[in-house]
């Protein structure tokens, strides 16, 4: 994903103004990191265990992989201030994706075709799991054009070196290809067909139309456009940050990004850059013809699922081979103001990896945090089952409010007492519209998180259970407009519909709670929601916490598990030797 300006912020929404700002090279630009002020750890802010840098903008994640039994993260990074702009790869590497240690950006401009910015794109193991990495550049002419970067040592597991090829640009814009060439950016990790030929995706638009350019070559360097682009949608405007992975029918295990055959599907995601978040299909992969085919289910715009129904945009996913799963990495922006982040000196977070796998239904992904950040859980909290009753609010003690891991499920007996819907609405209007106060007969119940204590200010994450032509509606939602005495900060609250049966199942909530990011999970990773909140009372041990029922049926609480986390080591200081970190 790229942006073609600073962010502006508004109330709910953000402004764009067109043009590119120049960039210059800045190669050590992590080397000040290491005598920054110790207030910028102190912010009440800043998070303690979600990745972001001590300093500045940050926004896409770029090209994660594992190489050499270390994980590389590389991301959009302005070294010059907590606005876009002067965008670098920056690099950091982990053993565990929860511990980062930071490297030396990756990439920076220093030739015609990336001079003036190096922006979005992703890395490929090729033959022998050597590693190359494409990136959209944008050069004199402020054309976005297609580049490619090598190590320049394949023996260094950190990779802190690379060099780009003196063909660059290896793919531009032409009047002949009829390429837009200020909505041409952002390729995919590549995929080898049986054929011999890789295959690569650029986002692009051609007036309204979305699309997924496919280009082909034999050996990386020489790449060819293909006829048709792998799909395209009417009405959805640019596809940013597109991503195309293989998922196997009937396991969580994921699977090389050049994997086909049988019992396998494959996803589409797209960050719709006039909606500002990511949106994925499920389909089949027509290898002969060179074409993604939606399941029927996805036929148009509007049924295409989100992988995240909050702030969570430009994603980007890998394989890992080590566990062998399928990681997904988003951006998390801010929700506060422009002025707001120049005071604090940083914008920008992301979220916490996410394992990802095709749901046993066949309708839709699953997502979950990765394991090894429960490494991080520390003084547990477990409550026996207990009913709560209508109109109760109930204070989790013992853990650390402002910096937690809670695990929460419901079961609900009397499906008779959901109240009726008697016209479809959205799901965030449908939050908006009845939100935490609003009793109801089943809901809403749920966490109350950074809250202060006499409940001024408090982030509610909660469901509630409808009935509409005669089905039961599961509804989750993330409600930010009481989450601060601040008024400057965007409060718009979050929702979406669950696909569990409450009749059969229990209704499952995790949330971590990081400072100033709620991610919350609903049935076990089918929907998620991640808010950004700024409370003014509730910040470091002034939070507290509270499990709540506010509709007035009785729900019964089977599970509550709760455990402060521990601050992950984001900027460390790395130690180089032949063991690695």
């Amino acid at each position: 994903m790229i942006l073609s300006s600073i962010w502006v912020l508004t109330f709910f929404s953000f402004i764009y103004v067109n043009g590119v700002l120049p960039i210059e090279a800045t190669h050590h630009s992590f080397r000040e990191l290491q005598n920054l002020s110790s207030d910028y750890y102190k912010q009440p802010y800043r998070t303690a265990y979600h990745f972001q840098p001590p300093k500045n903008w940050i926004n896409d994640p770029n090209g994660p992989l594992r190489y050499k039994g270390l994980y590389h993260l590389f991301y959009q990074y302005n070294p010059k201030g907590a606005v876009w702009g002067n965008i670098v790869w920056a690099h950091s590497v982990s053993k565990d994706l929860v511990n980062w240690a930071p490297l030396d950006p990756a990439i920076f401009p220093s030739q015609p075709s990336d001079i003036n910015g190096c922006w979005s794109g992703s890395t490929t193991l090729i033959h022998g799991g050597k590693p190359v990495i494409l990136y959209t550049g944008i050069n004199p002419l402020n054309q976005q054009v297609q580049n490619l970067a090598y190590p320049k040592n394949l023996s260094d597991p950190f990779l802190r070196e690379w060099v780009k090829s003196p063909k660059n640009p290896l793919m531009a814009p032409t009047s002949a290809n009829k390429i837009n060439s200020s909505s041409f950016r952002d390729p995919t990790t590549s995929w080898l067909g049986k054929d011999g030929y890789w295959r690569v995706l650029i986002g692009s638009k051609r007036n309204t139309l979305g699309l997924a350019i496919l280009y082909k070559s034999k050996d990386f360097v020489n790449w060819a456009k293909a006829k048709y682009p792998l799909h395209s949608v009417q009405g959805t405007g640019m596809w940013e940050c597109p991503d195309f992975f293989p998922i196997l029918n009937d396991s969580p295990i994921g699977i090389d990004t050049s994997f086909n055959g049988d019992n396998i599907r494959h996803v589409l995601k797209v960050s719709l850059d006039d909606k500002k978040h990511d949106y994925y299909m499920i389909g089949s992969y027509d290898i002969v013809k060179d074409k993604f085919i939606p399941d029927k289910a996805f036929k148009d715009s509007e049924s295409f699922l989100r992988y995240d129904y909050g702030k969570y945009y430009a994603s980007k996913t890998f394989f890992d081979d080590g566990k062998n799963r399928r990681i997904l990495l988003g951006w998390v922006n801010e929700s506060s103001s422009v002025a707001h982040d120049i005071k604090k000196g940083w914008s920008g977070i992301h979220a916490i990896p996410r394992a990802i796998w095709l749901d046993k239904s066949g309708k839709q992904l699953v997502q979950w945090p990765v394991v090894e950040i429960e490494k991080l859980r520390a003084n547990p909290v477990n409550w026996p089952t207990k009913l709560l009753k209508g109109g109760h609010l109930l204070q989790i003690n013992g853990v650390t409010a402002a910096q937690a891991d809670v695990e929460i499920s419901f079961e609900v007996n009397n499906l008779g007492e959901a109240e009726v819907l008697d016209n479809w609405t959205d799901p965030q209007s449908l939050c908006s519209q009845k939100g935490p106060t609003y009793k109801s007969g089943l809901g809403p119940f749920g966490l109350l998180v950074f809250a202060s204590k006499g409940l001024q200010e408090y982030t509610s994450v909660y469901f509630k259970i409808f009935r509409y032509q005669h089905k039961n509606l599961v509804l989750l939602c993330s409600d930010q407009s009481r989450s601060s005495l601040d008024n400057n900060n965007d409060k718009t609250n979050y929702g979406t519909f669950v696909d569990v049966d409450p009749l059969h199942e229990k209704l499952s909530l995790r949330s971590l709670i990081d400072h100033s990011v709620v991610e919350s999970f609903g049935g076990e990773g089918k929907a998620c929601i991640t808010a950004r909140v700024y409370p003014t009372l509730a910040i470091n041990d002034e939070a507290q916490l509270y499990v709540f029922n506010n509709g007035t049926a009785d729900v019964k609480l089977t599970r509550l598990s709760a455990w402060s986390l521990k601050k992950a080591q984001i900027n460390g200081k790395i130690k180089i030797d032949k063991t690695g970190l």
